[in-house]
């Protein structure tokens, strides 16, 4: 009997492996992985990235607050046009969209990219702003955003003569809320990519397929966040943080918002700023794509890009 119990399971697991197939097919054109759409190539990034369409500020524009905002994972900078909007229509700040590395190219370049490429094109628009000479520098990070952010605090990538003002957390993810995820190392060289349905309007902005090398980057990074805060991380002097966390988050695990509460100080050991939203929506602050929105989600959206902007502009 035993015997036929570890045959039953062998021939099963030998079933399983034998239906995975390690390489999606990509032959659907309007895919972001399929590599025709393009979020990295130039005239995306010069529409996106301040220090490319403000070549020249005036001296005005230079002490204008400026907000680098960076994504989340297999997503681009759709992520935070409305931000960008809303930016426009008031004229109190600017707005920097990001295209994360190995990001809104095709699912063979999203597959060889490290955690670190991702955050490379952070740190250098940072770089770039700070270099052309704008003084009031805010940072946002969705998602995965938020760790490839808290990272840089931790490595002290800011200088003293270029720190940020204020730095803006929305739904990050430190811990994941899908917990089969801590699998992916064991799993993942079997199933080879995880996919994920989009909403009509999502087509073409987020990758459709996840390749097991990023989920196995994604989760090297939350790891590692996770242990770095647990040590203990304190902001850059004069630098706040505020983090808006959904209260139900399928992504990621509302506790995040409370490990960063306990992890992240002031320079001077203060607590940071977590306010938690009625919300059951990951990134609640990027609506546009989704189906059937509620003018209760377009309400608390407003109101928090309205308090990023009182906290940058007072």
């Amino acid at each position: 009997m035993k015997k036929n119990k570890i045959y039953i399971i062998l021939s099963f697991f030998a079933a399983f492996l034998a239906a995975c197939n390690p390489s999606p097919s990509l032959d659907d054109k309007t895919m972001l992985d399929y590599g025709q759409i393009s979020y990295a190539l130039p005239d995306s990034l010069n529409k996106h990235l301040l220090s490319a369409y403000l070549q020249n500020p005036t001296p005005s524009q230079l002490n204008t607050p400026v907000i680098i905002c960076a994504h989340g994972y297999t997503a681009t900078t759709f992520e935070w046009d409305e931000l960008r909007a809303y930016a426009n229509t008031k004229g109190t700040f600017l707005v920097s969209q990001v295209l994360l590395g190995g990001h809104g190219r095709s699912y063979q370049e999203f597959k060889k990219s490290s955690w670190e490429d991702w955050q490379s094109s952070i740190t250098e628009e940072y770089q770039q702003l700070s270099k052309i000479g704008y003084k009031k520098i805010y940072l946002a990070g969705s998602s995965t955003g938020a760790p490839l952010i808290v990272n840089m605090i931790k490595n002290n990538f800011f200088k003293p003569d270029s720190l940020p003002k204020g730095i803006f957390l929305v739904d990050p993810i430190i811990v994941s809320s899908n917990k089969t995820l801590t699998l992916v190392g064991l799993l993942g060289p079997v199933l080879g990519y995880l996919s994920v349905d989009l909403a009509n309007g999502e087509k073409g902005h987020w990758y459709v397929y996840r390749p097991q090398e990023t989920l196995k980057e994604l989760m090297a990074l939350i790891d590692l966040t996770r242990v770095d805060l647990e040590k203990g991380i304190y902001l850059p002097v004069g630098t706040i943080m505020k983090v808006y966390k959904s209260e139900k988050d399928e992504t990621a695990d509302p506790v995040s918002a409370f490990m960063i509460y306990k992890g992240m100080r002031t320079a001077v050991g203060g607590n940071i700023d977590v306010e938690m939203e009625p919300s059951n929506l990951h990134v609640f602050t990027r609506l546009q794509g989704l189906d059937n929105i509620t003018s209760d989600q377009r309400t608390l959206q407003q109101k928090v890009f309205a308090d990023m902007e009182s906290i940058m502009t007072k």
